[in-house]
């Protein structure tokens, strides 16, 4: 039978190993990217969109205009925006057609995946690699013993909010001040 503390360790090793091997000049150049941009829109499917919803969300806590692609009050992007692709092979469809609009409007692009010779390093300026098991299963690649790939999602949202502290510190904020922007209709 599966021990809750012995799983629990597996998970977090797991997590430890991936997150400890993305490259920091990587995520300074995506944080870069955020931080000059109008606004940042966001796409993927699946659990990657539910880690990248997450991720928007946490950045608009933070004052940045955030957007995810669909959604009723998307605007249009421009070249002063910035598309974040969540996808860990590189190879999702969505994901690809959505990064090629973008790039004939002159938006800059940034894809976070496990893949970093897939399709949508064409369309990429920036890529963050989460070496964490995909469809492709490279030797690089953090094994996992977790269904599908639960790890590139987890690891997705933890980096999210890793860039996010990252703005928090290099920005001076005090957390609590965070407060006023939460939602209040709850």
């Amino acid at each position: 039978m599966a021990n809750y503390q012995n799983v629990t360790n597996i998970i977090t090793d797991e997590l430890t190993a991936t997150l400890s091997n993305i490259n920091d000049n990587d995520v300074e150049q995506l944080l870069e990217k955020i931080n000059k941009a109008d606004k940042v829109f966001f796409v993927g499917v699946g659990r990657v969109l539910l880690s990248l919803k997450s991720i928007a969300k946490r950045l608009a806590h933070l004052g940045v205009n955030t957007y995810v692609v669909g959604q009723t009050t998307e605007p249009a992007i421009t070249e002063n925006d910035l598309l974040i692709v969540g996808s860990g092979s590189g190879e999702t469809a969505f994901p690809l057609i959505i990064a090629q609009k973008a790039k004939q409007y002159g938006a800059s692009v940034a894809h976070i995946g496990s893949n970093p010779n897939s399709s949508m390093s064409e369309y990429a300026d920036v890529s963050v690699r989460i070496p964490a098991s995909s469809k492709i299963d490279t030797p690089e690649e953090v094994h996992s013993v977790q269904p599908m790939k639960s790890l590139f999602e987890q690891s997705l949202l933890l980096l999210g909010d890793t860039i996010a502290l990252m703005m928090v510190k290099e920005r001076n904020i005090e957390i609590e001040s965070l407060w006023e922007y939460h939602a209040n209709l709850e």
